[in-house]
């Protein structure tokens, strides 16, 4: 194999260098995506448990009116 004269070891280096920052660059990319996806599977539970207490804070405030109803008659 031959190489050009013009090709010299700082720019083959170079390229080497670039090639493993785009891959770590790739691979910490990938675990970030993993992270978000883990948060992401726990959005269900966290929207259901929210609904619930939305529904026992309406209840409270229901049970409250008719506490102050009562209270004022």
């Amino acid at each position: 194999m031959k190489i050009d004269a013009r090709i010299t070891l700082a720019l083959i280096l170079a390229l080497i260098l670039e090639t493993a920052g785009g891959l770590l660059w790739a691979g910490r990319a990938a675990a970030r995506l993993e992270e978000v996806e883990r948060a992401v599977a726990t959005q269900p539970e966290v929207a259901e448990r929210l609904a619930r207490l939305e529904e026992q804070v309406a209840e409270a405030r229901r049970s409250l009116s008719r506490i102050e109803r009562r209270l004022d008659e």
